[in-house]
């Protein structure tokens, strides 16, 4: 059988597929192997999970949600989604700081790409990570925690030090949000830009670079009618104009928690767009935001054609060597590209070229052309943890410079 990723513009090239059913059997099958790669929930748009040799898909092995309560943890299994976590967690008075705007996302694949949530004050999802197993390349089990030398370059590891099991992540205390979309803001506001993205939790600007709305999800009403010039929505929306609103997160200011409202979309549907789309995503040091976006404006004419939608988002800075986020408060400026590779990737490029001279890193799961420069920490790592290059594929070897 074939096995493609979400979106279906990646065919995986495994000899050999394995759902390991326990924590030895995964051991013996990683000791045995010349080459393996481990898939999440197939969330990715490029070959970062692709490999020649094995296969590993960890969905049969047990299910794993422990909560410990005075240190406000959780050890989750790395099969583990957002959508079967948070509901048990909210159960038991806690929360996760973040979430990415799909819950259908494995834990551990989000955090090995750097997936991200919206928030001035918030860091990305691997950021609540506080301690980490994998499976090496000799079959042995790694544990690693905050504090540790190698942490930081264990948790965004795009897959190339080893088959993640588990994963310990903070919790905060349960909360609730309310999420408001607002329509019709003008270019003109990015003088404000700063302002409009604190003005919540988690603000998202949807744009398709001539028309844009605010989705601001806040713990306190919004009592301002003529907020930055915009008008509420008469009702549910979609991130893309002309789509349905049912699959889509309570809106209209209604309160719910906060596994409800900072996704945009809900658990109980499928993912929205689902093989419909391909996706980019560049993140830029904080600081360039607003010339960054004026940049695009420029040039919207030419992005629209092959463009579903752009989302702005914040993301406060973390300490991890592979985050985009790593030493810098960041945006991340987002495309959903209509599903034609061969028209889109002139049109990423040029993006791309406009972005170049803000610094911008790229979403790890996603497409992009232009290479970051690797950390040397993260390329001695991998040299220490995998030196037959058991764990490497195309993706890691140009990330490396190899």
């Amino acid at each position: 059988m074939t096995l493609s990723n979400w979106a279906g513009n990646t065919t995986f090239r495994a000899k050999d597929v394995h759902h390991p059913t326990s924590l030895d059997e995964l051991r013996r099958l990683v000791a045995a192997s010349a080459r393996v790669r481990a898939l999440g929930s197939g969330h990715s748009f490029n070959g970062v999970a692709d490999t020649t040799g094995d296969l590993v898909v960890l969905d049969r092995m047990p299910e794993l949600v422990e909560i410990d309560s005075a240190a406000a943890t959780v050890r989750v299994g790395a099969r583990m989604t957002y959508a079967t976590l948070a509901p048990l967690l909210h159960q038991a008075g806690f929360a996760l700081a973040n979430l990415a705007s799909l819950p259908h996302i494995s834990v551990a694949g989000s955090v090995a790409t750097g997936t991200h949530g919206s928030g001035d004050a918030v860091r990305g999802l691997a950021a609540a990570v506080s301690g980490i197993e994998l499976v090496t390349a000799d079959g042995s089990l790694l544990s690693l925690s905050r504090g540790d030398a190698d942490f930081p370059g264990a948790v965004v590891s795009v897959g190339a030090l080893g088959v993640v099991t588990s994963l310990t992540l903070d919790l905060v205390p349960a909360f609730e949000l309310r999420q408001y979309v607002r329509e019709g803001l003008s270019p003109d506001a990015l003088a404000h830009f700063d302002e409009i993205m604190s003005s919540g939790y988690s603000v998202s600007l949807f744009t398709d670079y001539r028309d844009t709305r605010v989705w601001l999800k806040r713990e306190e009403e919004l009592t301002t009618p003529d907020w930055y010039g915009t008008t509420p929505a008469d009702g549910p929306r979609h991130p893309l104009p002309a789509m349905p609103a049912d699959s889509c997160t309570g809106q209209l200011g209604v309160p719910g928690p906060w596994y409800e409202r900072l996704p945009h979309f809900r658990a109980d549907y499928p993912p929205s767009g689902a093989g419909d789309e391909l996706q980019s995503e560049l993140l830029l040091p904080r600081q360039h935001a607003v010339k960054a976006l004026r940049e695009l404006f420029a040039i919207g004419d030419r992005i629209r054609p092959v463009l579903q939608i752009s989302e702005v988002r914040s993301i406060a800075a973390d300490d991890l060597w592979l985050s985009p986020f790593n030493g810098r408060d960041s945006v991340g400026i987002h495309f959903t590209w209509v599903k034609d590779v061969a028209a889109v990737m002139p049109v990423l490029k040029l993006v791309e070229e406009t972005l170049a001279p803000f610094g911008p890193i790229p979403h790890w799961g996603k497409l992009f052309t232009r290479w970051p420069e690797c950390p040397g920490s993260f390329r001695s790592l991998v040299d220490r943890l995998d030196p037959a290059g058991k764990f490497a594929n195309d993706f890691t070897r140009v990330l490396l410079g190899e």
